[in-house]
């Protein structure tokens, strides 16, 4: 039987989610606007959500489940839907704007001129 990891979206991004037009596909969503509640032993998605339900901590839209055979799988209106972790890319150094010569800091006390 499959085993799946809940996470409950908090308070403030739900509220966004909810009011926000339904669209089909894959979801892109950010870790941050989840926490991880449990894990629970179910056949598929549908039987997770009523199991969860039976159990008094139902499934709310914009709660994900995840296991390693189907993935990360959002609860929306209509039903489960794909969906994807979308984290940060690192912040990159920045550069000297392009056609400038990059130069290096003076350490302190020597000088060039001379």
């Amino acid at each position: 039987m499959p085993f799946y990891r809940i996470y409950h979206m908090k308070d403030s991004p739900r509220q966004q989610f909810r009011w926000a037009p339904h669209v089909s596909g894959c979801a892109s969503l950010k870790p941050r606007d989840y926490e991880q509640r449990g894990e629970v032993d179910a056949l598929n998605e549908y039987d997770a959500w009523r199991l969860l339900r039976e159990s008094g901590s139902p499934l709310a839209v914009g709660d994900l489940l995840e296991s390693d055979a189907a993935g990360l799988r959002i609860c929306k209106y209509v039903g489960f839907e794909p969906a994807q972790w979308v984290l940060p890319e690192p912040k990159q150094p920045a550069e000297p704007p392009h056609g400038e010569p990059h130069s290096e800091p003076e350490p302190a006390g020597q000088s060039t001129a001379g």
